[in-house]
């Protein structure tokens, strides 16, 4: 295999690099070949898993978040994660920065709006009336809890073991140098290239369901722009010119030209918010902002382990499918992106301490998490009308958010912008913001699935990464045809199969990340000379 990747010209772990590019190939033509079978056997197999592990996933994230707080209380939490001597190559403004850059913003475009006006028009707790000012705080409270500290706990433990295992060891950039306490050198045999294709391969579909969701969402707003029909042939053409702009990006090295659009699309993001608050129900919002916080530290103790056990005493009962559909779904989809970000924002915080990484990589994305709701999610059902009183007042207004949200989760923040001034203008930066995000998502996807198969924090060849771009659009675009008019239910019953190794495989980072830090020398004060690697 090496005389072979000689030849092509790649610079790469052969076995890790072929043995995930023809399981990406053979899925690619299994879904050509049959895709009602392989659909029905998705549909299956998340059916399997959510009955019987969706509480696994609801337990699991809250066991890591225990465990992430419980490193930096502790006197762990004064180790650094590189050298002894390192400190961070970054400012705290522009390490939060960055942070909001990896991983929050395409989530927040498209279910900044959807989530709060899905769960107000269709209450998931008992005894709830839709639409009702109970509904609208349980709305927010559970957008909240699914996208603040538990999507970010999901980020920081993957973070939090590369960057101490590849930082403060000099070990290779895969995820199997996260083992190196439990598997010793076999991380370099057959167990470690498994665990390292097996990652390559969730970030891959993980990074294809996102671009399934963002060529879904910003067809929806062509759609309400240009009235075009938002069918499976123009996402896939939208799939086709995202992926063209990544492919194009890592050809021609366009590597600060990427980081100053990121920079530039987080200000636009930014100024929509803002846009949002000037021109919306002002001191509604601001009031909102106050109570959000409220609701989502007085609520998270409940919501975090609410398993809706109830819903199977009555075995015609389907509620538990909406926990398949949302929670265990969102820490499906998270998981998969966790090699991608976590390896990211390792990059980032070299030099700080554990204490640093955790509060840091937990809490800044949560603040913003929680003022995005606070703006979007209450004017969404402010606009929607809460409460009786409101929505006779607003007479056949009340309920066409909620409406067009229930048509098309993908339209929901287009049909969000119709009641603002300059409407088609602000849904156009709409677009413009999800494409960028998700393009550069792309790119940045590519580069670090390279990383994963070369061990090394050096970009390989481009056609290594051209090769990993089109991957991702190839596997995208025919999951897109898959789903069909099924849309976002496919894109779960895919997402949920492929996250659960890689749920099991972020589990078992927490033994080895413990096994490191007992072996640390540590006093209260300070932190010796890092072990070597044999007393692992």
């Amino acid at each position: 295999m090496q005389r072979l990747a000689d030849r092509m010209g790649l610079r790469t772990e052969p076995v890790i690099f072929f043995a995930s590019a023809v399981c990406t190939a053979v899925f690619v033509l299994a879904l050509v070949i049959a895709p009602e079978p392989i659909g029905d056997a998705f549909a299956a197999g998340r059916a399997w898993i959510v009955t019987n592990l969706g509480w696994f996933f609801i337990l699991g994230v809250n066991v890591w978040l225990g465990f992430l707080v419980w490193a930096a209380m502790s006197r762990h939490g004064h180790i650094r994660l590189g050298p002894r001597d390192s400190r961070p190559d970054y400012t705290n403004l522009s390490w939060f920065t960055m942070l909001f850059a990896g991983g929050i913003g395409t989530v927040l475009m498209f279910w900044g709006v959807a989530e709060p006006i899905s769960h107000f028009a269709t209450p998931p707790l008992p005894g709830v009336e839709p639409f009702s000012e109970q509904a609208a705080r349980d709305a927010i409270s559970i957008a909240t809890y699914h996208l603040a500290l538990h999507t970010w706990t999901i980020f920081a433990l993957p973070g939090l073991a590369f960057a101490y295992f590849i930082n403060r060891y000099d070990l290779p950039v895969r995820v199997s140098s996260v083992f190196y306490p439990l598997l010793r050198e076999n991380i370099h045999g057959p167990w470690g290239k498994a665990i390292d294709i097996a990652s390559i391969l969730g970030t891959l579909f993980g990074v294809a369901v996102s671009l399934g969701l963002g060529s879904s969402q910003i067809a929806s707003g062509l759609s309400a722009l240009f009235g075009w029909e938002a069918g499976v042939p123009l996402k896939v053409g939208i799939l086709a010119v995202l992926t063209g702009v990544a492919v194009v990006s890592i050809v021609a090295g366009l590597d600060k030209g990427v980081k100053l659009l990121s920079n530039l699309n987080i200000g636009m993001a930014v100024g929509l918010m803002i846009f949002v608050l000037v021109f919306g129900s002002t001191l509604f919002l601001l009031r909102g902002m106050v109570e959000t916080f409220g609701l989502y530290l007085g609520n998270l103790p409940r919501l975090a382990f609410w398993n809706d056990m109830l819903a199977d005493t009555n075995p015609g009962n389907d509620d538990w499918s909406w926990q398949g559909g949302w929670t265990v779904f969102y820490w499906a989809w998270t998981v998969t992106w966790s090699p991608f970000i976590g390896l990211f924002v390792a990059r980032i915080s070299r030099g700080r301490t554990i204490r640093e990484f955790v509060f840091g990589v937990l809490l800044a994305p949560s603040l913003f998490t929680l003022i995005w709701f606070s703006i979007f999610g209450w004017q969404a059902m402010e606009i929607d009308g809460i409460g009786t009183a409101a929505r006779a007042a607003l007479g056949e207004e009340a309920g066409k958010l909620s409406a067009a949200v229930a048509e098309s989760v993908p339209l929901a923040m287009f049909a969000f912008f119709e009641n603002f001034p300059l409407a088609d203008l602000v849904q156009g930066i709409a677009v413009l913001v999800v494409a960028i995000f998700f393009a550069t998502s792309s790119d940045s996807a590519s580069l670090v699935v390279d990383m994963l198969c070369t061990g090394s924090a050096k970009p390989g060849p481009v056609r290594q990464r051209v090769f990993w771009g089109v991957s991702e659009g190839l596997v995208a675009a025919m999951l897109l045809v898959l789903a069909g008019d099924l849309g976002l239910t496919a894109l779960q019953q895919v997402i949920t199969v492929v996250g659960l190794p890689i749920f099991c495989l972020v589990f078992a980072m927490i033994p080895s990340l413990i096994r490191g830090f007992r072996i640390e020398e540590i006093d209260h004060v300070s932190v010796g000379k890092r072990p070597g690697l044999s007393d692992l």
